[in-house]
């Protein structure tokens, strides 16, 4: 059995896979997925599990250098928004924040690698993780 936090399969090897800059998108239930995009769907019940959960998760198995963000998130959802910004600090990373306007975030999530769902049922608690290096 893995010895690490993030038991999921399918999600740690899809981080597994990932070069530098290529990105992965943390989603609540609500966006959009396209079709052409890997999605894979944790969302169990509304609420379950959380975004914020399963980014703290994904940072122990994932180097990121930059986070795409709705901009809509810092007015509308500022308690996710801040929330973020812990989980990376507490995870000992400080990546460059972008800011995109919600619609154009949904077309970037057309490039990532995957998309992962979550039961997050607040708004624009959405985020792309641009992979870095280790080294």
């Amino acid at each position: 059995m893995k010895k690490g936090r993030l038991l999921n399969s399918e999600l740690s090897y899809e981080i597994s896979k990932i070069g530098h800059t290529s990105h992965i998108t943390l989603c609540d239930a609500g966006l959009p997925i396209p079709k052409e995009v890997k999605r894979i769907d944790l969302a169990i019940e509304a609420g379950f599990p959380s975004f914020i959960k399963t980014l703290d998760a994904i940072l122990s198995e994932m180097m990121v250098e930059e986070i795409i963000l709705a901009s809509e998130i810092k007015s509308i959802n500022p308690k996710v928004y801040n929330e973020i910004l812990d989980t990376f600090k507490k995870n000992g990373m400080n990546p460059k924040i972008t800011e995109v306007s919600h619609e154009n975030f949904k077309l970037i999530t057309k490039e990532s690698e995957a998309i992962v769902r979550t039961g997050e049922c607040s708004p624009y608690a959405n985020i792309i993780l641009k992979s870095g290096v280790v080294f």
